[in-house]
């Protein structure tokens, strides 16, 4: 093969790419029907969320509801929590008794494990409604009762 023919030959080749690369990758798509979704909770984190899981993993999905006034006791998880503030405001202290309020429209993850225990609250005068995932060791509780931490009774 000449030089003109290995010049023809790249230049077609090129060409060919070309118009590939301008081809809409939905056209190899199949198209979906009969689904439908409902945005249920919607969240933005403050920073990078983690999230882990080892061996087999329960994952359970949970609307929590807690009335002005009301708290979820001091506890602690086996596994990760994912949480999104549907409405209200959930006020939470931690086992350094450090206070964290997060918003409607915000996400959090909550830590596994007893050092990681904890205590929600509701402060304000309407419900406040969470969506919570739960990433356990398959067989867990959902959650485990804790003592406050010594910081608590200060």
């Amino acid at each position: 093969m000449g030089f003109k023919d290995r010049t023809r030959t790249a230049m077609v080749l090129a060409g060919c790419l070309a118009a590939l690369a301008t081809v809409p990758s939905a056209a190899n798509a199949t198209p979906g029907s009969g689904v439908s979704g409902t945005i249920l909770a919607q969240g933005v984190s403050e920073g990078t969320l983690k999230l882990k899981a080892r061996g087999k993993t329960d994952v359970v999905v949970r609307t929590i509801t807690i009335a002005p006034g009301g708290s979820t006791g001091w506890h602690s998880h086996a596994g990760q929590v994912l949480a999104v503030v549907k409405s209200g405001t959930l006020t939470r202290t931690l086992d350094d008794c450090s206070v964290e309020v997060t918003t409607a429209g915000k996400a959090f993850v909550e830590p596994s494990g007893p050092r990681h225990r904890h205590i929600g609250r509701n402060l304000g005068s309407e419900p406040l409604v969470l969506y919570v995932t739960y990433l356990l060791p398959q067989g867990s509780p959902l959650s485990n009762d804790a003592d406050a931490p010594p910081c608590a009774g200060k």
